[in-house]
């Protein structure tokens, strides 16, 4: 049985071998105000700096990063998979990020959006089984 197609273009999961990492981006309005954010965000200063992207690795193969661009900053949707849920947004909260209403999922999976300053939907899912496992590196700095 050949792989689900998943991008829509005829390529199959076993032509996507060549991707190793995954840049993701967030256009904001105000470069300044968003490395504060991000850094509150992730519990740590952004990890490079190229032009006017500011980075931050999440994961060993995974990038997010911002850049100015005023004209689509409030459009991004960004969605991170984790452990340990309330204590994630207990330390947001003590950097005063807020967050809006968790919603559970009829697969059990926990969602929350954490808008930023420019209300682009940055998001966290649990799935039910990660409820109860020990927090994973999204703004600890700890690796696994």
């Amino acid at each position: 049985m050949s792989p689900t197609c998943i991008t829509g273009s005829g390529a199959e999961l076993s032509d996507l071998s060549a991707i190793t990492h995954l840049f993701a981006g967030v256009p904001v309005s105000d470069l300044d105000t968003s490395i504060d954010w991000y850094t509150r965000f992730f519990g740590r200063p952004p990890d490079n700096r190229v032009g006017d992207e500011v980075l931050w690795e999440i994961d060993e193969h995974a990038w997010l990063f911002i850049e100015p661009n005023a004209a689509r900053a409030g459009a991004g949707r960004i969605t991170l998979a984790v452990a340990g849920l309330e204590a994630l947004l207990e330390r947001l909260a003590a950097q005063g990020i807020e967050h809006e209403p968790i919603e559970t999922y009829s697969n059990g999976v926990r969602h929350v959006n954490v808008p930023d300053p420019d209300r682009n939907a940055i998001a966290f899912a649990e799935p039910p089984d990660a409820a109860s496992a020990s927090p994973r590196s999204v703004g600890t700095g700890a690796s696994p």
